[in-house]
């Protein structure tokens, strides 16, 4: 029998806990049926972290109460690297990413976390590689998951790595969720960082939240700070981690996505309701942001329009 283990910290999400404990349940309780082996789930707090363990992976959920560190992480560092060394796969969900690098182990490795935390996460561990566009990643020991809900995801990886396709696909079905083809940047918004205290930087932003419709050059952008164009494209995208073409254009497809969902204009009309003449590049650059195309965006999260 494999077990994963689920650490109940100060402020975990609960939800994550007893769902992830419901899905194994239910999964392993199919398998079993059909002659297969079965996960036992064991939660484990604080106090739990001496005891005896033969865990194959341990999951540390997300938490509703803001970004750990919570009181009393220090004591479970050791821990998780303990686990880790002895083969353990050690995965997180949304704000549990944080627990998991602070024990330096994620240092070098691409992971996830959800989108309005990832620039945190990527502040406090610079070696960590932050790519909050992945619903989940899997890196072969380590395996991280996004946004809140994702502890969904998480679990049917981990019904598919110890229990089979099948019993996953089953247990998918029985929860009437999507087992793949799902990422955080379809939910995701465009959130420009606005308190990096470059006060030029900041003014330019200001006013392409107003003007981002219009034709920009990134000569007319530098002209409005009165810095060269070097010096411009250094300090915005130092201030911003964005390009200014890679930031109009985020500001734009944010736009559309607005539009698409609350709208019955056509994709061509929004293209240039946004500031794009040619809908053809307004498609590629849509897709390339977001992971959809605008109709399929449309289809899956248009509100009220029918």
């Amino acid at each position: 029998m494999t077990e994963i283990g689920i650490f109940n910290y100060p402020g975990a999400q609960q939800a994550a806990l007893y769902g992830l404990t419901d899905m194994f349940t239910i999964a392993s309780g199919f398998s079993l049926e059909h002659g297969g082996s079965a996960i036992k789930t064991s939660h484990w707090a604080l106090e739990d972290l001496g005891r005896e363990e033969s865990l194959s992976a341990l999951i540390v959920p997300g938490t509703l109460a803001g970004t750990p560190p919570f009181a009393g992480m220090e004591s479970c560092t050791a821990w998780l690297r303990g686990l880790h060394g002895r083969g353990v796969t050690l995965c997180s969900v949304c704000g549990g990413a944080f627990v998991l690098a602070s024990t330096g182990l994620l240092d070098g490795r691409t992971v996830t976390t959800h989108w309005m935390f990832a620039g945190r996460l990527a502040e406090l561990y610079p070696a960590v590689r932050v790519d909050s566009d992945k619903l989940m990643i899997e890196d072969g020991d380590l395996i991280t998951a996004g946004g809140v809900m994702a502890w969904v995801d998480l679990g049917l990886k981990l019904v598919y790595r110890f229990l089979g396709p099948s019993v996953m696909l089953h247990t998918a079905r029985f929860f009437l969720v999507d087992p793949a083809g799902r990422e955080q940047r379809f939910y995701s918004s465009f959130t420009p960082n606005l308190t990096h205290g470059d006060e030029l930087v900041l003014g330019v932003q200001h006013w392409l939240q107003q003007h981002y419709a219009e034709a920009h050059s990134v000569t007319a952008m530098a002209s409005r700070t009165q810095l060269s164009e070097r010096t411009f494209l250094r300090r915005f995208q130092k201030a911003t981690g964005l390009k200014p073409t890679e930031y109009v254009q985020s500001l734009r497809v944010g736009k559309a996505r607005e539009a698409l969902e609350f709208s019955k204009d056509s994709v061509n009309e929004i293209a240039w309701q946004v500031g794009y003449e040619d809908p053809g590049a307004f498609r590629k650059i849509f897709h390339r942001i977001i992971g959809l195309s605008p109709g399929d965006y449309r289809r899956r999260f248009a509100v009220g329009l029918n």
